[in-house]
């Protein structure tokens, strides 16, 4: 069978052309949503960061849990 004389079967969705419009972004590509989730993933990333830094202030060695958790905070701002 050709593709040329086939006809859709009743109920079928259509698929658009190469040529008609173009896909969306899954969020739509809000600029204000991604500079606020942005900058809160930051603001949690020196958050999570200070604690560690803090107690490293007062003289204290830095256990393994506080180097952890000073690890997780640099990749979550690289993020």
């Amino acid at each position: 069978m050709s593709a040329r004389g086939a006809e859709a079967a009743p109920g079928a969705v259509s698929v658009p052309g190469p040529g008609s419009a173009s896909p969306r972004p899954l969020f739509g590509g809000c600029w204000s949503c991604r500079l606020l989730s942005g900058a809160g993933l930051l603001m949690a990333a020196v958050w999570v960061y200070q604690g560690p830094r803090n107690a490293m202030k007062k003289g204290i060695p830095p256990s393994m849990g506080a180097i952890a958790q000073m690890c997780f905070a640099a990749g979550e701002g690289r993020g």
